[in-house]
């Protein structure tokens, strides 16, 4: 049976990501940071398919392509992370990966995938 993919939002990757990114953010508790790091893995493993799929059609001069292409790159990579058993580097993990999200998230907008 195929895999049914969740169409990506770019709204409620950025939303997501402002929980740890935001300025004023607070700092969440175990159970939420937990929560938070399986929903940004989510997202980025659904975002990267669609982003390439997009960036594919383009020229291969064609800078936004890539842009989008090189934050693949990144996120694949950061896919890689492992958040280890601790509060502060599950955190730190936490935040690099909602950065990659809100990258994505600007680039899928940027391919004009968003609606």
């Amino acid at each position: 049976m195929p895999h049914a993919t969740v169409p990506v939002d770019p709204k409620r990757m950025r939303e997501t990501a402002t929980l740890l990114l935001a300025p004023d953010a607070r700092e969440p508790a175990p159970d939420e940071l937990d929560s938070l790091l399986l929903a940004l893995r989510g997202m980025i493993e659904n975002a990267v398919p669609e982003i390439e799929a997009v960036a594919a059609r383009l020229p291969e001069d064609d800078v936004p392509r890539a842009c989008a292409l090189a934050c693949v790159g990144e996120a694949r990579m950061r896919l890689r992370l492992t958040p280890g058993e601790a509060f502060d580097q599950r955190h730190v993990v936490a935040r690099k990966l909602a950065l990659t999200v809100r990258s994505l998230a600007d680039h899928y907008w940027a391919l004009g995938r968003a609606s």
